[in-house]
């Protein structure tokens, strides 16, 4: 099965032009729930991909308004590429959603969920049990932690996600970077220069000011409601054994459109199985 196969192709594939702002891609990422959106130029040769604007980006850099400071440069694949190179290449660079390009032009995108997709209906992948695919360090929570010490968390361990615990020690939950920018607002104001770097108090709000002089200058502050991690985490917690394959577990992500699902051995918590790690059985 080759990436073409698998691919949104180019005219259901959502972008947004340069020169553009923050605004142009907040709604697709915000609203509609993309991890990234892509961004292309247009001139009177045609249409050439430039990079992609991910949810992250615009979170780590909420002073920043014009896309092509927001862009990233990403790896890309071709349309004849086999899956299991997308795989090596996913599992290579950490990349979610991959553009296929072909000639300088975008002509789709694969995400990891379209090969998870194909694992789930048996186009590709083994009967691998997902007790070998694990990742075994998880990254828990408190239910009762603020969500701006939650979002500093995962910034941290540099993963989407997190496990919640209960006061007793035992899985209840889990919370996603999708949560934060679900709840999550841009707020523009003026602040004095003197000013500019903000208190330890108010680390979580993201500060965007910068000094220009003794001028007052417009900021961008992303604002996290002031509520426990309790009130918007997804309590209706999925979970596999470590026989379950890795078919059966595509079947479960895709069925219940999540990422990634705690492994439990009898009533323990002993490990998560993310998306990627299934990709890990085709690498």
């Amino acid at each position: 099965m080759n990436v073409a196969d698998a691919m949104t192709p180019r005219s259901d594939v959502v972008s947004t032009e340069i020169p553009g702002t923050r605004e142009d891609v907040l709604e697709y990422i915000q609203e509609k729930g993309f991890s990234s959106v892509p961004i292309v130029r247009r001139d009177d040769d045609g249409e050439t991909f430039r990079g992609l604007v991910t949810r992250e980006s615009l979170i780590e850099q909420p002073d920043e308004d014009q896309l092509a400071m927001l862009l990233r440069e990403v790896p890309t694949i071709g349309p004849s590429a086999t899956l299991t190179e997308l795989a090596e290449l996913v599992v290579e660079t950490g990349e979610r959603r991959v553009p296929v390009v072909e000639a300088g032009e975008l002509v789709g995108i694969v995400t990891v969920t379209d090969v998870v997709r194909a694992v789930a209906e048996g186009t590709v992948g083994s009967d691998a049990e997902v007790g070998t695919l694990a990742t075994r360090e998880i990254n828990t929570v408190h239910r009762g932690t603020p969500l701006s010490v939650a979002e500093r968390q995962l910034d941290h361990a540099n993963v989407p996600y997190a496990v919640v615990l209960d006061d007793d020690g035992r899985q209840t939950g889990m919370l996603t970077e999708v949560d934060f920018i679900e709840v999550a607002e841009v707020v523009q104001g003026e602040a004095d220069p003197g000013d500019a770097v903000a208190g330890q108090d108010d680390e979580w709000m993201w500060e965007g000011i910068k000094a220009v002089g003794s001028r007052s200058i417009p900021t961008l502050n992303v604002e996290i409601p002031d509520e426990p991690v309790a009130e918007i985490m997804t309590d209706e917690l999925e979970t596999v054994s470590g026989r379950a394959t890795a078919r059966e577990t595509a079947q479960l992500l895709v069925s219940n459109d999540i990422e990634q699902v705690p492994l439990l051995s009898g009533d323990e918590l002993d490990g998560i199985v993310r998306d990627v790690d299934l990709l890990e059985a085709l690498a």
